[in-house]
């Protein structure tokens, strides 16, 4: 992105996050409470020590993933609503892998439970954009649909195959497969679940920017993103680059086990994400397709998760459900008066002779 453009690609997530600081205030005031006062605690609880921002830190972890999956399906001109299931395939292969094969070293079976993740929400993400290359079909319906498959499969997995007595989840994970948390080597971060699979989403981040702006495949996702048939006439085949921006999408999602399979439970659970995979839209949507913005998206939704909990005696629960809802709001209203200020910015200098 340009230095020129770097204000326009602010102001959206600038003006969404202000708006949503301000009707939660609002919302504050109008049970009582002192907003300064709220936002003070939220922000003591959450970054005012290093147990809260270990806390922030692994709350933001799977957001970064499914954050990044969203983003790409976006940039490719799709959307992937399907990100909640992928991730729970994900996390399932990443679980049965690190229970199926203890007998591999560490070197070789942390880095296959993560490949086996990222496999599997590929082949799931790869389903729905199939059915639109091949027969048409709308992705947001397929992949929606898909999560309730994917739910109910790995549920019956856990409840029939891989049965833990007494349990609602898969056998641990071998020793060998889990990921180290902060706390083995920073030791103020202590009692903190935040573990290596943050630096893993760092590194996805990172994949995805060079992904994106720096290979032939980023650039032709990009291009039928922005036009379907500018990359037909361009000569990019449209219908394998939709699956393989699903593909990819899903892999990226897929990787969330890495967090909670391997860094934390050391198992799979059903019911873990508690929404994540859709929470990544927001989060894509606050971060306008930038890694950069993925990354710092999830780290502020990962406050409000952590600070829900830290603000729950002064303040109901639904503050952070607000704050979460009018963000998305407000990315999608901002991001049409932005752009249709810098149209009409564009009008005035063209008609005024001045070089865009």
């Amino acid at each position: 992105m340009s230095l020129r453009r770097l204000p326009q690609a602010l102001a959206v997530p600038l003006l969404a996050l202000g708006f949503s600081l301000l009707v939660g205030a609002v919302f504050v005031l109008a049970i009582g409470r002192d907003p300064v006062a709220v936002y003070a605690e939220l922000l003591r609880g959450t970054l005012g020590s290093p147990y809260g921002v270990g806390q922030v830190l692994f709350k933001a972890t799977p957001l970064i993933f499914t954050g990044l999956a969203c983003a790409l399906a976006f940039r490719a001109g799709l959307v992937n609503i399907g990100a909640e299931g992928q991730l729970y395939v994900g996390a399932f292969a990443t679980a049965w892998a690190g229970f199926t094969f203890r007998g591999a070293p560490a070197l070789v079976l942390a880095p296959a439970c993560i490949l086996a993740g990222a496999l599997a929400g590929a082949a799931w993400g790869a389903v729905p954009g199939i059915l639109k290359a091949r027969f048409g079909s709308h992705e947001v319906i397929n992949t929606i649909m898909l999560n309730f498959v994917a739910i109910a499969l790995t549920g019956y997995m856990v409840s029939n195959v891989f049965v833990v007595p007494e349990t609602v989840h898969t056998p641990e994970i071998a020793a060998a497969a889990r990921l180290p948390r902060f706390e083995a080597f920073m030791p103020f971060f202590g009692g903190s679940p935040v573990n290596v699979s943050f630096l893993l989403a760092l590194a996805a981040a990172a994949g995805y920017a060079l992904l994106m702006n720096r290979t032939r495949l980023g650039y032709e996702l990009r291009v039928v993103g922005h036009s379907a048939g500018a990359g037909e006439y361009a000569g990019i085949r449209t219908g394998p680059a939709v699956i393989t921006a699903m593909a990819l999408s899903g892999a990226l999602a897929g990787m969330v086990g890495s967090n909670f399979v391997l860094g934390y439970k050391h198992y799979f659970e059903g019911g873990f994400s508690a929404g994540i995979g859709f929470m990544g839209l927001a989060v894509a949507l606050l971060a306008q397709g930038s890694a950069v913005g993925v990354v710092l998206a999830a780290l502020f939704f990962g406050m409000l998760s952590h600070g829900a909990l830290v603000i729950n005696t002064m303040v109901p629960k639904e503050l952070v459900e607000i704050l979460q809802a009018t963000v998305i709001a407000s990315v999608i209203v901002s991001s049409n008066v932005v752009q249709d200020y810098a149209r009409r910015r564009a009008r005035e200098r063209t008609a005024a002779g001045v070089t865009p």
